[in-house]
């Protein structure tokens, strides 16, 4: 009975059967797996709880949907076209999420080719490159914290072509106007520059000298969004 019951309407000869027995091992360890691949994507990660739960349950997702493929090649075919239908965020992912996704789907899919093994070995070694490489620091010659964005209000009888150059090119390397905007009913401009600072400790002095030429008015400073790290 329990068998008739996880069999199939069309099993045949040429249709292997995946026992109970198997099926669970499966997806037990591909359960494993994603707890792996989760802790170790937590490890020093800004995470949010939705993205941790489906790196974690992703591996016996794929898993599952392997397992019922089972080597037929037209039914392959249909999942991955509904699968390429299905998009994973509202918004892009980060570099780091994408790959993380594409490492979980893998263990998913060894896993439901019955590798277990080979699976739980991908997901141990991957899983531990990814833990270190979130410990590392990447500095090449420059600090992140040089890379900042510049916003500065300036009234709009101030000409703001190069008012500010003689400032910048003092206290930093690199500095580009990257937008203008007009504020406060067209009495005020709104000035955006990236810039890479010369040297961070400096940047008190750097406002005050800004806050001396644009009339004291509104500066802030920030972290420079980097669109490099995003797919």
């Amino acid at each position: 009975m329990l068998n008739q019951l996880f069999s199939g309407l069309f099993d045949s000869t040429s249709t292997s059967v995946i026992s109970i027995s198997n099926f669970l091992l499966c997806i037990g360890c591909s359960l494993i797996i994603g707890l792996i691949l989760a802790g170790c994507y937590m490890y020093h990660t800004r995470y949010t709880k939705s993205f941790v739960m489906t790196l974690a349950l992703l591996p016996a997702i794929v898993c599952v949907v392997i397992m019922m493929v089972n080597g037929n090649v037209g039914t392959g075919v249909a999942v991955a076209g509904a699968f390429s239908l299905v998009r994973f965020r509202s918004v892009p992912g980060s570099a780091k999420e994408i790959g993380a996704i594409f490492l979980a789907m893998t263990t998913g899919l060894i896993a439901g080719m019955g590798y277990l093994g080979y699976a739980l070995l991908c997901a141990v070694i991957l899983g531990l490159v990814m833990v270190i490489f979130n410990h590392l620091t990447f500095n090449f010659g420059t600090s992140s914290l040089a890379y900042k964005s510049l916003r500065i209000t300036i009234p709009e009888d101030l000409d703001y072509s190069n008012v500010f150059d003689s400032i910048l090119k003092e206290y930093t390397s690199t500095y580009e106007l990257t937008q203008v905007k007009t504020t406060n009913m067209g009495s005020l401009f709104r000035l955006t520059y990236n810039l890479t600072f010369k040297d961070v400790t400096k940047e008190k002095e750097f406002i005050d000298k800004l806050r001396c030429r644009n009339g004291n008015l509104e500066i802030t400073i920030s972290k420079q969004e980097m669109s490099i790290g995003e797919l």
